[in-house]
């Protein structure tokens, strides 16, 4: 009996990432689905040496080879401490994930899609534009006699840049089923392709909070009470709205720096933890007295652990690049907008407003059943 092949960033170090993920394959495991994650080594070739012109691109990799370049020049101070974090992630996908047999480069990946009788396309920002060069998120690779399933990616972006607007069509016109993960999506692909498509939850939205809890432990893994910092742009107001907070009640300040890039501003910000992976996690934010984050799944995460939260836009309305449209939207469907801030509020004020869960787990309930049973319907008509 062939499987469904999962394509999705499981082997990205971005809780986020991991835990999508997870959840896909989870969702799929639950229903008694074989499935797999395609495990795909990429091979250097002059297509992908060409996505160097790719901006976003260029400047994720500087920001990359910067921290790596820092953790080698420090290393005792900083470099070991990255290195535990990163084994900690490869622990959580060793132990987590039913993968693939490994494919080897472009042409043995399309050769292998022959083993499977449909791709399903994981979350998170598969869709960004600084991946389109890769030819992989975009399931061009697979024949059109596969069946092809999209779940909740995001674009991450507002508008797709006018050089890729061809591209993007044609490969969103030979997906059969898309949903996406915001409505800004929605409105992308409709005023592309010309086809309405629903707006889903992100897969760790799928599980509820009892079956996050059965995947990491009870016992607390910081003993006092404290404030849990996620952040990973490098907005300092952020850190300052948290220093705030932190002396208005007394608590500290737990934090995972340097995620994306190094951030100046969080060597002497908090306490920093680095043996800390996607279990650790979600431990530290379900034993949290508040969470402050820039992060979709921060926000996620403490939504489903009932949290008391502030959630801080990474980047100005304005930037055409900017991924802010997931989390509004979030925020929107749940109905907690006044949840979303701009680190100018004064902590004192905002700790005092209340949030209705109660409000929010209905309508969390209401969209999680709708997205589950497009999943499943779509699953179900794969021949």
């Amino acid at each position: 009996m062939k499987k469904i092949a999962i394509v999705t960033g499981y082997h990205i170090k971005n809780y986020g990432s991991a835990l999508q993920a997870f959840a896909t394959q989870k969702m799929l495991d639950d229903n008694h689905i074989e499935n797999e994650c395609i495990h795909y080594e990429k091979k250097t070739t002059i297509s992908q040496m060409l996505r160097v012109f790719n901006k976003p691109l260029l400047k994720a990799k500087m920001a990359t080879i910067k921290k790596q370049k820092y953790a080698k020049k420090h290393y005792e101070t900083f470099g070991k401490f990255l290195k535990t974090r990163n084994e900690k992630f490869d622990e959580f996908v060793k132990t987590k994930f039913k993968l693939s047999k490994t494919y080897n480069g472009y042409q043995e990946l399309k050769e292998g899609t022959k083993d499977y009788k449909a791709f399903l396309l994981g979350s998170d920002q598969v869709w960004n534009p600084m991946n389109l060069g890769s030819h992989y998120y975009t399931l061009e690779f697979v024949p059109d006699n596969i069946t092809k399933i999209a779940y909740a990616p995001s674009f991450g972006v507002s508008t797709i840049p006018k050089h890729q607007i061809e591209q993007t069509k044609k490969y969103l016109s030979r997906i059969e089923y898309i949903s996406v993960r915001e409505k800004k999506g929605q409105e992308i692909i409709k005023n592309l392709i010309g086809r309405d498509v629903p707006v889903v939850v992100d897969p760790t939205l799928l599980l509820t909070l009892q079956q996050w809890q059965t995947i990491y432990p009870k016992e607390r893994k910081v003993k006092d009470k404290y404030i849990f910092c996620y952040f990973l742009g490098t907005n300092s107001l952020h850190r300052e709205f948290a220093n705030k907070l932190s002396k208005e009640t007394g608590f500290k300040i737990i934090t995972l720096p340097h995620m994306d890039e190094i951030v100046e501003g969080d060597f002497n910000f908090g306490e920093s933890l680095y043996d800390v992976g996607p279990i650790e996690f979600l431990n530290l934010i379900a034993n949290a007295e508040y969470v402050c984050t820039d992060s979709f799944h921060g926000t996620v995460f403490s939504i489903l652990h009932h949290k008391k939260f502030f959630t801080f836009s990474r980047y100005a309305e304005t930037k055409k690049d900017s991924t802010n449209s997931r989390l509004t939207s979030l925020l929107g469907l749940l109905g907690i907008e006044d949840r979303l801030y701009t680190a100018k509020e004064e902590p004192k004020k905002e700790i005092k407003k209340e949030i209705d869960y109660t409000k929010v787990d209905e309508n969390l309930r209401n969209i999680r059943e709708k997205s589950i049973e497009y999943l499943m319907d779509a699953l179900s008509k794969v021949k």
